[in-house]
C-alpha cells in the first residue's frame, strides 16, 4: 500500500499548479471512477471561489481528497498520474485570453492525419511548418470526397516568399516526439449574428493590437470523411499556431492538455479582413445536427469581452460531452419524475399493505394507542487524539455523559434530517435487547404509509433474522420484492426499472442486523450488479452499503451496540441511541396498557414500590412483561419478581398456563428449549429447517409469544418461517436446556455459560443474558411451571456446586470493567447471601466501570449488593467515568456509607451538587463534595477542560454557578486542591486553541506534581503562557513539554522561569525545535536546578555547540542523574567524548 503522506503531497501538486478550468475535469473524473460520492463532489467546490474558479484553500482540499484516492488507491492512480503528467508538461506560455481556452474544433481534428499532426506539434511551427505538404496530403486523403465550402482568404505569393523554410542539417538527430495530443471536449463557443443591414453577409473585424487568434472559418455541411479543406486557388487554408499567453505566468499557475495549446487558423496577416458568410447550401439540403456550425468572428482575447458574448441558442451544449460550468446558463429547477401508472398502483398497495401489518404491536396491542414515542439520542464519532492515539485514523464513538445526552436526544420525525451539508444515506438505530427498534421501524413505515414521509416513494422492510444469509441465488429484484414485508406485485419489472431510476426515493430497512452473523470480512465481497442472481444476501447488503448498486438509495439498520464499535459501523452518516423509558413513560405505557383505572393505580403502585421492578421497566418489552403479569393476577395480594429470571419464568409459565386452557392440554416444551439452545450457539434466533416440530407445539409456541412465524417469497414459492420472538425468551430457554437436560454436566455448564478472566465475547447481550438465566434458574427457590414440563429428572445440586466453586476462584479485580459489572448481575440473580458477602469480600478496593454503559438496573445491583459491605467492613472507591450514568443513579451510589471516593463526569457531578442544593439536603451535599475526585486528570477532548474550568471556578468563588456562598464550599473543593497528576492529550488539532484555558487555572492547582503536555505542538506562543505560571506550581516534580515544536524563543522564557521551579525532578522537551540559542539557554540556567535528576532533550536541533553548552553545565550539575541529549546534528564523534567526559550523558 502505498503511504498516504506520498499520496497527500501528489494531490497537493496537483492542486497547486491545476488550472481553475481544468480542476473540475479531475474532480469528475475522480466522481465517476466512484473513488467518492456525488455529495461529496459537491461539498468539495465549498473550497473553490465561485468568481475566479481559483482554489481558496488548497491545503484543506488536498487532505480531503487525499484520503479517498489513498483508500481507492487501484482506481484513482491513474487519474492522479494523468493528471500531475499534464502538470509537467505544461509551458509557461499558456492560453488565457478566455474563460475557456480557444481549441480546435473536435470534427475539424480528425481531419488530419495523426501522423503529420505528432510531427507538426513537436516541431518549430515558425520555421519548420511545411504548409505545402499538409495541403497535399489532405488533398490526397480526402479528393474522393464531396466538398464542403471553406471560403478562406488566400495568402499572397509576396507572403508565401517570405515564409521562411528550415531544412533539417545532414546528421542533425530529429525532435524528440511528444506524447500524442489529448483531444479536448470544447464548450461550442457562442456567435454574433452579422449586422441586419448588411447584405453580403460581410463581418468586418477591427485589428487587435496582439496576434490574434481565430477559430478556423469552416461551416461542414457534409459527412466528415467527404470534406475537403483545400480552396479553390491550391493556396494554404490552414496554419498552426502556439497560443499567446498575455497573462503574468502568477496569474495562470494553472493545469491544461499536454502540452501547449495550438490553434488552426487562416494563414493571412491578422489585420481588418472581409469574411463571407458561406452560402446556403441547395434546396432540400440539410445539414446532421451534430455537424452544424456558425462562423465565430475574431475576438478580443480580453475576458470581459469573452464573457459578454451571449451564448448560442442553436448548439447546446450537451452535458454528458461538456464538462465545463457556464456561468450565463441560469439555473434549471428540477422537474420531479412522473411515476407510471402501475408504479403508482404498487406505491398505495404497500401503504395499504404497511398501514395493516404494521399497526399492531407484539402483544396484540394497537400502534396508534399503545405506541411510547421515546426519544434518541444522536451520538457521534470521532477520531482519537492524543499521545495514545492510533495513526490509522481510528474513529469511535464519543462517549456522552448524562446532561449532554438530554441536549443531543431528537425525536422520530428527525431520524432522517439532514443535520449538515452530507446527507444522511447510512443510518445506525443502536439498542438494546428489547429496547423497542423493532416497533420503532414500524411507526417509521407507518409514517411513510399515512404521508409523514414523502422524501420516499418507497420503503423495503428486510427481518434479517428469516433471512438466509448464505445462499447465493437472490438478486436485488428478489431481495427488494421477496424478502422484504410487501405485497405481491403485479408488475414487478416495471416498478424495479422505477427503483434503479429513482434510488434516492427509496429507503432500505435492515433489522435485527445482529442476525447477519460476523460483519468481519462482510465489505470485502459484494454485488456490483442490479440483475445478476447469483448473490447472498449478505453480498447484496455489503454492495448496498458501499453504493455499489442502488446508489442514492438511504439504508437504516437496526442493531445492538457492541462492546467495540467495528469498521461498518465506523462509515455511517448518522448514528442513533434508542432511549429506554423514562419514569414518565412507564407511567404512559402502565395507563395505556390496562383499561380499567383502578387497575392502573394499583399496578403502577406495585411496581414503583418494587425499586428493581421498576428498573426492568425501563426496558419496554420487559415493561410489557410486568404488566402481562399483572393483568393476570390479583394485585392487592401478589408479590411481584425479585430478579430477571424469575420475572420471565412467570410469564412464561402464565402464557403456558393461558394455552393450556385454550387447547386443553399442556404441550411439552422441551423440544423447543433444545431449539433454544442450539440457536444460542450459532447466535441465531431462526428454527433450523431440519429440525421438525409439530403444528401443535408450533401453534403452542406462537400462541405463548416465544415463537414468531413470517411469509417470505421467493421464486420457488411462498414458505413459512418462524423464529423466536425475543431475546429474553430465547436464552430463558436454553438456559432451562442446560440446567435440567441430562446431556449437559456441570462442566460444560460453566465452561459455556459462566464468567471467565480471558473468554473472548463475541456477542455480549447474548452471553450476558443466558449467564443471569443460568444462575438465577440453578437458585430458583420455587420450581416454576415449565421446569415441571420438561422431561428430566437430574439433580442441579451438582451443577450449582460447580458454579459456587468457580465463583470463589474468581478474582474480580483482574475483571474489565463491563464483566465487573456482569459478575454483579449473575450474583444477584442468585439471590444468595452467602454468594453476595463473598463478592463483596473479593472486590479491589477501586471499583471501576469506566467505559461500561450504567443504568438504572445496573445501579440498583451494585447498589444492592455493596449493602453487605458494612458487615464486612470494607470501603470502596469507584470510578464511573464514561458510563453515562443517570444523574438519580449517581445520587444513590455516592449517598452509601462504603463509597469513600468517587469519580464521575465533572458536568454530571456539579449537576447534582446543584440537585441537592435545590433540595436543601446541605449533609448530601457536604458528603458529595468531600467525596469527588479528579485525580488523576486527563483531558482528551475540549469539553474536558471546560469542565475543569467551571470546576475552578467553583472553587475560588465557593459558590455553585447561578447561586448564592455555600457553606459545603466554605473550604473550596478538595478534589482541586488534591489535584496531582494532570494530563493534557487534546492533540494537535485542539491543544494549541485550548491551552490558553488550561493556564489560567494552572496557578489553582496548587498540589499538581505531574503535568504532561506531551505532543499537543502548543509552539512558542504557549511556552510562553506556560513560562508565566509556572512559579505558581510550587509541588511540580515533573513536566512533559515533548513534541510540542517549541523553539529557541519558547525555551527562552520557559529557561527564565525553571531556575525557580524549586521541586522540579524531571524535565521533558523530546522532540521539539531547540538550536543552539535554546540549549545554551537551558545550559545557563542548569546549575540553578538543584532538585532536576532528568532532563531529555533528544531529537532537537541543536549542534555540538550547543552539546558542549549543556555537557560544560552538567559538571556543575551534581545532583542530576542524567542528560539524553542525542540528534543527528551532534557528529557522532563529538558525541561519544561527551560520553566519555560524564557518563550520566547518554542516547536514549
Amino acid at each position: 500500500m502505498v503511504p498516504f503522506q506520498e499520496v497527500l503531497f501528489e494531490v497537493r501538486k496537483v492542486l497547486q499548479d491545476a488550472h481553475p478550468d481544468l480542476l473540475p475535469a479531475f474532480l469528475t473524473q475522480l466522481l465517476e471512477a466512484q473513488v467518492f460520492s456525488a455529495q461529496y463532489f459537491q461539498s468539495l467546490f465549498q473550497c473553490v471561489d465561485p468568481d475566479l474558479g481559483d482554489v481558496t484553500d488548497v491545503e484543506d482540499l488536498a487532505r480531503r481528497l487525499a484520503l479517498p484516492i489513498w483508500q481507492k488507491w487501484d482506481v484513482s492512480k491513474e487519474i492522479l498520474f494523468s493528471a500531475l503528467g499534464d502538470t509537467e508538461e505544461s509551458q509557461p506560455d499558456i492560453c488565457a485570453g478566455n474563460d475557456d481556452p480557444i481549441a480546435l474544433d473536435p470534427q475539424l481534428l480528425e481531419l488530419i492525419p495523426d501522423s503529420l499532426l505528432q510531427d507538426l506539434i513537436t516541431s518549430d511551427f515558425l520555421h519548420e511548418l511545411d504548409l505545402d505538404a499538409l495541403c497535399a496530403e489532405l488533398k490526397e486523403d480526402y479528393d474522393h470526397g464531396e466538398a464542403a465550402e471553406c471560403p478562406a482568404p488566400a495568402s499572397t505569393e509576396s507572403e508565401k516568399e517570405e515564409r521562411p523554410t528550415r531544412k533539417r542539417a545532414a546528421g542533425e538527430r530529429a525532435p524528440r516526439k511528444a506524447p500524442r495530443l489529448k483531444r479536448r471536449k470544447t464548450v461550442q463557443p457562442s456567435t454574433e449574428s452579422p449586422h441586419p443591414q448588411d447584405k453580403s453577409h460581410v463581418i468586418d473585424v477591427s485589428p487587435p493590437p496582439l496576434p490574434q487568434l481565430v477559430h478556423v472559418p469552416l461551416t461542414i455541411a457534409t459527412a466528415l470523411n467527404s470534406a475537403s479543406l483545400l480552396p479553390s486557388s491550391g493556396t494554404p487554408a490552414l496554419q498552426f499556431i502556439q497560443t499567446i499567453n498575455h497573462l503574468s505566468p502568477t496569474v495562470i499557475n494553472s493545469i491544461v492538455p499536454v502540452g501547449p495549446t495550438y490553434v488552426l487558423v487562416s494563414p493571412q496577416s491578422v489585420r481588418p479582413v472581409h469574411q463571407l458568410v458561406p452560402l446556403s447550401p441547395a434546396d432540400g439540403a440539410v445539414a446532421p445536427a451534430e455537424l452544424s456550425r456558425t462562423i465565430i468572428p475574431m475576438s478580443s482575447l480580453s475576458d470581459s469581452t469573452s464573457r459578454s458574448q451571449p451564448p448560442s441558442p442553436l448548439t447546446p451544449v450537451s452535458p454528458t460531452k461538456d464538462k465545463t460550468t457556464q456561468e450565463d446558463s441560469p439555473p434549471t429547477t428540477p422537474q420531479s419524475p412522473v411515476i407510471p401508472e402501475r408504479v403508482e398502483d404498487f406505491i398505495q398497495q404497500l401503504k395499504s399493505h404497511l398501514r395493516k401489518t404494521c399497526s399492531l404491536m407484539p402483544g396484540g396491542l394497537r400502534m396508534d394507542s399503545h405506541y411510547i414515542d421515546t426519544q434518541l439520542v444522536q451520538r457521534k464519532l470521532v477520531i482519537r487524539t492524543g499521545k495514545n492515539a492510533n495513526k490509522c485514523l481510528e474513529k469511535e464513538l464519543v462517549v456522552l455523559i448524562d446532561s449532554e445526552r438530554k441536549k443531543a436526544t431528537v425525536d422520530r420525525s428527525h431520524v432522517f434530517q439532514n443535520c449538515g451539508p452530507k446527507p444522511k444515506c447510512l443510518i445506525t438505530v443502536l439498542g438494546k435487547a428489547g429496547t423497542g427498534k423493532s416497533t420503532l421501524i414500524q411507526r417509521l413505515a407507518l409514517d411513510w404509509a399515512t404521508g409523514s414521509l414523502p422524501q420516499f416513494q418507497f420503503v423495503f422492510l428486510l427481518n434479517c433474522k428469516v433471512l438466509n444469509l448464505t445462499s447465493p441465488n437472490y438478486s436485488l429484484k428478489t431481495l427488494l420484492f421477496g424478502l422484504s414485508t410487501t405485497p405481491g406485485c403485479e408488475d414487478s419489472e416495471a416498478v424495479f426499472k422505477h427503483v434503479l431510476s429513482n434510488p434516492d426515493k427509496v429507503l432500505l430497512v435492515f433489522d435485527s442486523f445482529d442476525d447477519i452473523g460476523d460483519l468481519e470480512g462482510l465489505l470485502q465481497s459484494f454485488a456490483t450488479s442490479v440483475t445478476d442472481n447469483g448473490y447472498s444476501v449478505r453480498q447484496l447488503f455489503s454492495g448496498l452499503f458501499q453504493k455499489k448498486i442502488l446508489s442514492g438509495c438511504t439504508l437504516l439498520i437496526a442493531t445492538r451496540p457492541k462492546d467495540v464499535l467495528n469498521q461498518l459501523l465506523r462509515k455511517v452518516d448518522s448514528i442513533l441511541e434508542l432511549c429506554c423509558f423514562s419514569p414518565k413513560d412507564i407511567e404512559s405505557y402502565t395507563s395505556s396498557y390496562f383499561a380499567d383505572a383502578s387497575k392502573q393505580e394499583s399496578t403502577l403502585r406495585k411496581i414503583q414500590s418494587q425499586k428493581y421492578i421498576f428498573s426492568l421497566c425501563s426496558n419496554p418489552l420487559l415493561c410489557r412483561f410486568t404488566c402481562f403479569l399483572m393483568e393476570h393476577q390479583d394485585t392487592d395480594g401478589y408479590a411481584l419478581p425479585s430478579t430477571l429470571t424469575d420475572l420471565c419464568q412467570r410469564v412464561l409459565d402464565q402464557h403456558l398456563e393461558l394455552t393450556a386452557k385454550e387447547q386443553g392440554s399442556k404441550q411439552d416444551i422441551t423440544e423447543l428449549c433444545n431449539m433454544a439452545w442450539e440457536g444460542f450457539k450459532t447466535y441465531s434466533s431462526l428454527l433450523s429447517q431440519d429440525q421438525e416440530i409439530s403444528k401443535e407445539l408450533l401453534d403452542c409456541g406462537i400462541n405463548c409469544e416465544i415463537l414468531t412465524s413470517h411469509t417470505v417469497c421467493e421464486e420457488s414459492g411462498k414458505s413459512q418461517v418462524t423464529y423466536f420472538a425475543n431475546l429474553f425468551m430465547q436464552n430463558l430457554l436454553g438456559a432451562l436446556f442446560l440446567v435440567q437436560s441430562k446431556d449437559v454436566n456441570d462442566r460444560t455448564l460453566v465452561a459455556q455459560t459462566v464468567l471467565h478472566h480471558r473468554k473472548r465475547k463475541v456477542h455480549g447481550e447474548w452471553q450476558d443474558v443466558l449467564q443471569r438465566f443460568v444462575i438465577g434458574s440453578l437458585y430458583q427457590k420455587a420450581t416454576p411451571h415449565c421446569c415441571g414440563i420438561l422431561q428430566s429428572s437430574v439433580d442441579a445440586q451438582a451443577k450449582r456446586k460447580a458454579v459456587e466453586a468457580h465463583l470463589k476462584n474468581l478474582n474480580p479485580g483482574e475483571l474489565i470493567p463491563s464483566r465487573l459489572l456482569e459478575l454483579f448481575h449473575c450474583v444477584y440473580e442468585a439471590s444468595n447471601v452467602k454468594l453476595a458477602k463473598l463478592l463483596v469480600k473479593n472486590l479491589p478496593d477501586i471499583l471501576s466501570f469506566c467505559g461500561a454503559h450504567l443504568t438504572m438496573t445496573d445501579v440498583y445491583v451494585v447498589w444492592h449488593l455493596l449493602q453487605h459491605a458494612k458487615g464486612l467492613k470494607r470501603t470502596f472507591s469507584i470510578d464511573m467515568q464514561d458510563t453515562c450514568i443517570p444523574l438519580s443513579g449517581l445520587k444513590e451510589l455516592v449517598a452509601l456509607d462504603c463509597v469513600t471516593s468517587f469519580r464521575a463526569p465533572t458536568m454530571d457531578t456539579i449537576d447534582l451538587w446543584e440537585d441537592l442544593h435545590r433540595s436543601s439536603d446541605e449533609l448530601s451535599l457536604k458528603n458529595a463534595i468531600e467525596k469527588f475526585t479528579i485525580d488523576p486528570f486527563k483531558a482528551s477532548q475540549l469539553g474536558h477542560i471546560e469542565n475543569l474550568v467551571l470546576l475552578v471556578q467553583i472553587h475560588r468563588e465557593k459558590k455553585l454557578p447561578m447561586s448564592n456562598a455555600e457553606a459545603a464550599l466554605e473550604d473550596g473543593i478538595p478534589a482541586v486542591r488534591h489535584l496531582h497528576k494532570l494530563e493534557y492529550e487534546l492533540g494537535q488539532q485542539n491543544g494549541p486553541g485550548a491551552f490558553h484555558k488550561l493556564a489560567g487555572i494552572l496557578p489553582a492547582l496548587q498540589s499538581l506534581q505531574h503535568l504532561d503536555l506531551e505532543n499537543n505542538k502548543i509552539g512558542d506562543r504557549e511556552a510562553e503562557k506556560l513560562a508565566s505560571v509556572l512559579h505558581s506550581l510550587s509541588s511540580l516534580k515533573m513536566l512533559n513539554l515533548s513534541q510540542n515544536c517549541i523553539g529557541d524563543a519558547g525555551v527562552e522564557k520557559l529557561a527564565q522561569a525553571l531556575s525557580a521551579a524549586s521541586s522540579l525532578q524531571s524535565l521533558s522537551l523530546y522532540g521539539n525545535l531547540i538550536a543552539d540559542s535554546g540549549a545554551e539557554n537551558l545550559a545557563s540556567v542548569l546549575p540553578a536546578m538543584k532538585s532536576l535528576l532528568d532532563l531529555d532533550v533528544k531529537y532537537n536541533k541543536f549542534t555540538d555547540v550547543g552539546a558542549k553548552k549543556l555537557s560544560a553545565a552538567l559538571k556543575s550539575s551534581p545532583s542530576m542523574k542524567s542528560l539524553q541529549m542525542w540528534n543527528n546534528c551532534i557528529p557522532l564523534g563529538v558525541f561519544d567524548h561527551l560520553r566519555l567526559q560524564d557518563p550520566r550523558i547518554r542516547a536514549l
